[in-house]
Formats: C-alpha cells, sequence, structure tokens
C-alpha cells in the first residue's frame, strides 16, 4: 500500500488486540454465557462507558467506538474468548489464560467423510473413531506457553493492567475496564507514533491500524480503513448483553501517513494471489505431487487436482467451512501432500486471508467430488460446538468482501442454492450421508454474512406465498443444543443467537422432532437436538416450498415429510419468497433424489469408466414441492492422474437442483414439472 512521505519517527510495532501472522496461536474460552437482559435494566450504560473512557483518556469516542465494533460488534460475549484469545468488547488479549481454559484444536481432516468424494481416488487419513449425529469434535491436549513466551499482541491485557491499573481478570469480564483498556492501549499507540491525542478522528489512522496486532502492513491498514468505513457509515446494534449502542455516521477523511511508522513487513500477495484488493491476502500453495509408497510405487497424487475452470466447468458454488481447528494447525494441514486442502483460509483475529488452491482447480473439501468440481472452498477459522468462541466482525467482512469478488468473477448468484455451507453438502452415496461435515453449524450467523454481501433476506411476496426463505432473528433466536462436551453429551451447549430452526413432525412445541433415516441409518431416524444433527433443522436463508400454515406454525416439504416449525407474526422465523417450484412430473408416485448430478451411462466415452448413477434414501412423492435452485447438465470431470492431459469433462441429461432437506440434493429435469411459485 502507498506509504506516506512524512518523515519516519520511532516505529512501533502493533502490540495490541488481535493476532500476528508470524505467530498463530490456538486459542479457546469456555466461561459459562453471558448475562440475559431483565425488566428494568439500563440499556444504555455500555454508550456510557464508551463515552467515559474516551475522555479519560483523551481518544476519540468515535475512533472507541469504531475499533470496538470491528472487533466484537460492542459486544462482551459473556467474558468468553474469541478464537484468538480476545476478550470484550474491545478484544484483549489474554492468551496464555484462554488457551489454559480451554486446551487445543484437533486435525482438521479427521473424521469419515472423504474430502475428495470420488470413488476412484478416496482419500487416507490418520484414523479416528467415527463421530455420529450429535457428538461434538473434542480438541486435543496442547501445552499452554508461559506469558513470557507470549507475543505482546497475544497478551494485551497485560499491558491494559499496566495502563489503568485494573486488575487483568476485571480487564478480561467486566465491560467497562475492558472498554477503559482499549482505550488506554489506543491512547499509548498514538504516543509511541509520536502523534498527540488529537480530539481529530483523521490524526488516529496509525493507532488504528497498530491496535489490529496485524502481522504485515496489508493487514494493518485493511483493519483501520475498515474503522474508518465504519466511523463514516455510522452502526447500530443491540448487543448479547441487551446493550444498544450508536455511533452516528461522522464524514472522516483519515491520515493515512500517520501508518508510517509501523515496524511491519510487506504482505506475501503475489500474481498468484486471487483477492480483491481491500483485503489482506498471501498466497500460501497447498501442494501438489505425485504419492508413493515405502517401496516408491506411485500411489495417486494430493492434495488437490489441476483443472482449467472456468473454461473447463463453471464454477457454481462457494462453500463456507470452519476450521474445527486453529491457525497454525490448519496451515499445516493444508500444506501437506497427502492430507486435505481449500481454496482459501481467513483468520479469526483480523480477517487476513490465505489462498491455498487457484480457483481454476479443484480442491479437496467438500466430501463430494461433483461439488468439489464446481466450487470454491472457503475455511473460516473457528469451531461449530464452541459458540463462546466468537467469530470477529473482521472475519466476517473479510469473507463477504472476498465471496462478493469471487461471485461476480465467476457469475455465481448471492443466494443460499450457491453460497452454502459445508452442512448444505450432500453425501454422493448413501453410504457417506451420515459421516458428511457439519460445519459452520448453527451459529454461523448467515443474515449478518448475507447483509455484508449486499444480498438480505427481505420478505418478497404476501402471506399466502408458496415458498419461504428461513430467517430468524439471530440475536434473540437461541433454541437448546446439546453435545457440546464429549464429557457430558448430556449437559447444553451454552446459549447463544442461532440462524436454525427446528422441524416437528406436528404444530406442536412437544411434538416429535422429524426423522431423518440418511442421517440416522441402521435405526428409526430419530432426530436430537445434538449440535451436529442436521436431521430436523433449516437454516437461515434456505429456501423451502410451504406444505401448510396452522396459527402460528408453518410447514415445509422436507425429506419427504411435512416439516412444522413455530413462525409467529410478532417474531417470524421465515419470510415470503419467489422463485421456481419442482414437483414430480404427473404419473409418477415418486421420484429419486440424488447427492450429484452425473450423466446417464450412454453419455461416457470410450476411456472414461462409467460412475454409478446412485439415488440416496430420500423421495419425494406426488402433491410434494421444493425450491429450485439451479437447472444444470449433469457432470463427471474424470481427474485420475497429477497433470491435466488425460482429464476429461463428461456432460449428460440435465438436473434440477433443489432445496431438499437442510442439504441441497438433485433430481433429474425428466422426473419433474418446475413452474414459478404463487406469491
Amino acid at each position: 500500500m502507498h506509504q506516506s512521505p512524512v518523515p519516519r519517527r520511532k516505529t512501533v510495532r502493533a502490540v495490541v488486540a488481535g493476532t500476528a501472522a508470524a505467530v498463530a496461536l490456538p486459542l479457546l474460552s469456555v466461561l459459562p454465557a453471558g448475562t440475559e437482559a431483565v425488566a428494568g435494566f439500563d440499556d444504555t450504560v455500555l454508550q456510557r462507558e464508551f463515552a467515559d473512557a474516551a475522555a479519560e483518556h483523551g481518544v476519540p469516542e468515535s475512533v472507541l467506538l469504531g475499533v470496538a465494533y470491528l472487533q466484537s460488534r460492542w459486544d462482551g460475549h459473556g467474558g468468553t474468548a474469541s478464537v484468538s484469545g480476545g476478550y470484550g468488547p474491545m478484544h484483549l488479549t489474554d492468551a496464555h489464560t484462554a488457551l489454559a481454559r480451554a486446551g487445543g484444536g484437533e486435525h482438521h481432516g479427521h473424521g469419515p467423510e472423504d474430502p475428495r468424494g470420488d470413488d476412484w481416488h478416496p482419500l487416507t487419513l490418520v484414523p479416528e473413531p467415527a463421530r455420529h449425529p450429535g457428538e461434538a469434535d473434542h480438541p486435543g491436549h496442547r501445552e499452554v506457553p508461559g506469558t513470557q513466551d507470549m507475543p505482546a499482541g497475544f497478551q494485551t491485557v497485560d499491558r491494559a493492567a499496566e495502563l489503568t491499573g485494573l486488575d487483568p481478570e476485571e480487564l478480561r469480564t467486566a465491560a467497562a475496564a475492558n472498554v477503559r483498556g482499549g482505550a488506554a492501549l489506543l491512547a499509548r499507540a498514538q504516543e509511541e507514533l509520536g502523534e498527540p491525542l488529537s480530539d481529530d478522528p483523521a490524526d488516529w489512522y496509525g493507532a488504528v491500524a497498530a491496535y489490529a496486532g496485524a502481522g504485515t502492513r496489508e493487514a494493518a491498514e485493511v483493519f483501520a480503513d475498515d474503522v474508518f468505513e465504519v466511523i463514516n457509515s455510522g452502526a447500530r446494534h443491540t448487543t448479547g448483553e441487551g446493550q444498544r449502542v450508536a455511533l452516528d455516521p461522522l464524514p472522516v477523511r483519515p491520515r493515512t501517513g500517520t501508518a508510517a511508522g509501523l515496524d511491519l513487513p510487506p504482505a506475501g500477495r503475489t500474481e498468484e494471489t486471487e483477492c480483491p484488493p481491500d483485503v489482506s491476502c498471501e498466497w500460501l500453495p497447498a501442494p501438489h505431487q505425485q504419492l508413493t509408497d515405502e517401496d516408491g510405487e506411485v500411489t495417486g497424487h494430493g492434495n488437490h487436482d489441476r483443472a482449467d475452470r472456468p473454461r473447463s466447468q463453471s464454477i457454481d458454488y462457494i462453500v463456507i467451512h470452519d476450521t474445527e481447528g486453529y491457525w497454525d494447525t490448519v496451515l499445516k494441514t493444508v500444506q501437506d501432500p497427502a492430507s486435505v486442502s481449500w481454496h482459501y483460509s481467513l483468520r479469526s483475529s483480523d480477517g487476513h486471508i490465505a489462498q491455498h488452491v487457484h480457483s481454476r482447480d479443484v480442491a479437496w473439501h467438500s466430501g463430494n467430488w461433483y461439488l468439489n468440481t464446481k466450487s470454491i472452498g472457503l475455511e473460516h477459522e473457528g469451531f461449530l460446538t464452541r459458540p463462546d468462541a466468537w467469530y470477529t466482525e473482521a472475519m466476517y467482512r473479510s469473507s463477504a468482501r472476498l465471496v462478493r469478488y469471487l461471485a461476480q468473477r465467476h457469475g455465481i448468484p448471492l443466494d443460499r442454492h450457491h453460497i452454502i455451507g459445508h452442512d448444505n453438502v450432500p453425501g454422493p452415496v448413501n453410504a457417506a450421508v451420515s459421516g458428511m461435515h457439519t460445519d459452520p453449524g448453527p451459529y454461523w450467523d448467515w443474515a449478518r454474512y448475507f447483509g455484508l454481501l449486499g444480498a438480505p433476506f427481505e420478505a418478497r411476496g404476501g402471506q399466502d406465498a408458496e415458498l419461504v426463505i428461513i430467517r430468524p432473528d439471530y440475536g434473540t433466536h437461541r433454541p437448546p443444543y446439546s453435545h457440546c462436551h464429549r464429557d457430558d453429551p448430556g449437559r447444553l451447549c451454552d446459549a447463544r443467537g442461532s440462524g436454525a430452526v427446528r422441524l416437528r413432525v406436528r404444530p406442536d412445541h412437544d411434538a416429535e422432532l422429524i426423522r431423518d433415516p440418511g442421517t440416522h441409518p441402521g435405526g428409526d431416524g430419530r432426530s436430537s437436538t445434538g449440535v451436529n444433527d442436521l436431521g430436523a433443522r433449516a437454516s437461515t436463508g434456505q429456501q423451502f416450498a410451504v406444505a401448510g400454515r396452522e396459527g402460528e406454525w408453518t410447514a415445509i416439504w422436507f425429506h419427504g415429510q411435512r416439516a412444522w416449525f413455530h413462525n409467529p407474526p410478532d417474531r417470524p422465523s421465515a419470510v415470503p419468497s419467489q422463485g421456481l417450484i419442482a414437483t414430480p412430473r404427473k404419473g409418477l408416485g415418486t421420484v429419486p433424489v440424488y447427492g450429484r448430478a452425473y450423466p446417464e451411462e450412454a453419455a461416457y466415452p470410450e476411456g472414461v469408466p462409467y460412475q454409478e448413477v446412485s439415488p440416496l434414501v430420500y423421495e419425494i412423492a406426488a402433491g410434494q414441492r421444493y425450491a429450485v435452485g439451479r437447472l444444470t447438465d449433469s457432470e463427471y470431470y474424470s481427474a485420475r492422474e497429477s497433470g491435466t492431459s488425460g482429464h476429461r469433462v463428461v456432460r449428460g441429461e440435465p438436473y434440477y437442483q433443489i432445496q431438499v432437506g437442510h442439504r441441497i440434493g438433485f433430481v433429474r429435469a425428466a422426473d419433474v414439472d418446475v413452474r414459478r411459485a404463487r406469491y
């Protein structure tokens, strides 16, 4: 980025909240949930605390509010730590405490799912016990470094304690102390840059960049740019603790030259990197090479496939993952040629992006070869079973910018038929359905994410619309989940906002959850409230065909069943929508559903083995209706060599993608009639 001609002053390193790129530690907290709002409590306390702290330390209030918004959206998260060990509205870091309370993460690629998702080239991973639906991943143990071994950016609680005289535990858990600590750190960074404690927010760009704790100049300045974007546009939010905070729009043109004193290396962005200009991004390639056994015999290749997309095949999906591991572990995994791969990783602390695989190539990330060949995979540092390990606003914003860039580049619609979670990817065959991954899970805020994408889920239609989009209020919608704690699976997960609704067999809160024979094979298909159990769950942004309405309840067609969810008019869990509906063609009793849109046998040329078109356990019956995502030719990408010279794309009869359940599915176009839904 542009280097200001301002004379170089005493250099300072970014020593405040965030994560340095050179060292990425595994951090997570498991403290109890935050205090709930009760009748009569003052919901303006936090706003006053920002004003008081700003005045005490000589920091413009808009700067203090802007920094906190980008870190936490002003939320205290009940005194629990983010993935990168940050506490409170100001994201003051205490890596030692967070790591000691939580332990470490496990290898990303473990589990029953085959990430490549292809019968020909199954991936061999270190075995571990099978995880059943509802059972949580369990972080492994890691030695906890002492505070003296932590980089300064990981222990800003300690420095804030020195500057304010406040107790570290109070800085972690009390919002007023946390905000004062953040203000003190900003003021000290301003002084170390040789800048005055000015009333003008424009003079604070360098201090804000330092607050990011980033490992590169680019990442620090992207953080500062985002803070000043918030200051210019304004923001309002009610926190999880019920506090209402507002930042009125304030036109500011920051003095970017004040960041010249930051002693940070340049970013690792190269010509290989495919990222928008307004994010921090580096090229950290995943290896592509032949694999051999101990006798030197070639056994395959890894950890992704060469291709020529979009010239060979269109890219139609972006798949959102969480890492189920920490930044350092995740980067080691993607650089292992015998392991798995994905296109991009995003760091929680500051939204920094590392690209590993070119968009033209096929990464092994979704567990379904058809989806892999048609998608780009994004891994976000985090854990679906640990809602307290919260994502920062910085990562949501960075991810949204990347997705907008990729969607525009490849012509991908910004909707939940095309921007999907790993938990929406279908098993390619029946045997794989129960082992498919369930990230990013019910705590990923799809509504917030699509708002940042510029494609919010808005009502389009009337009360009798045949299609609805799931959209509960994330902050106040808190259904209970279990199985977050392996040592006590019956214990409920800490209450947090969720974008998912429960589906029942009748319009009654006490009714049984609908059953799912694919997720729960070999039994009665009974679904549970487990955090990984998708059998009776619909997620924000997903579009479904209405199957009935009764009082405050709405039914949708889901896995061949009428599935009911609570949808009261004063607190709706869904909004009317527009689009296409698929129904079984007249004369057909049932229509099979597939997990991959593969061509018919006659379409395969000589030399390309036929890939069986295998229906899943799910069927849709006459009279049922399902939301249509897209019409596509069936395709199979034959990639059996490490190079591309022998690769072939086989195309056949068309399929429709439908929202068959929590996961998408495919039906032959010849099996269904499609029409525009009434709205």
